[in-house]
């Protein structure tokens, strides 16, 4: 059976991997984000408990982002020819859209360290 370029496995992998690097964030982003906004109170110190699960949830998007990598670049791709994974140009998107997004991600789980510098 021919296997789908794209499929829903390099795109679960990287969705994953943008869920555990939000999650990976949140106690440093979410309060400096809702201040931003306005928004405060002694409830946005709770945020600050997720510190203690961020270095799981950056080893998770380290994992998933490996797993986008792996199949992006060096898993067999097999296409039936006329399908949409058998034009070139679909695998230079889905290449991109990986790098943009592997991008931001190095930007939400570095926030903690460079935030410092700012504030």
């Amino acid at each position: 059976m021919a296997e789908k370029i794209g499929s829903s496995d390099s795109s679960g992998s990287l969705a994953g991997g943008v869920v555990a690097a939000i999650l990976a964030s949140i106690c440093c982003v979410g309060p400096l984000l809702l201040v931003t906004l306005g928004i405060g109170g002694t409830w946005i110190a709770q945020l600050a408990e997720f510190e203690a699960v961020r270095p799981l949830f950056i080893g998770l998007t380290l994992l998933f982002l490996g797993l986008a990598f792996r199949r992006l670049y060096f898993a067999p791709k097999t296409c039936v020819p006329g399908t949409i994974c058998s034009d070139p140009r679909t695998m230079k998107r889905q290449r991109t859209v990986f790098w943009v997004v592997s991008t931001l991600l190095a930007g939400l789980i570095s926030i903690p360290w460079v935030a410092p510098v700012f504030f």
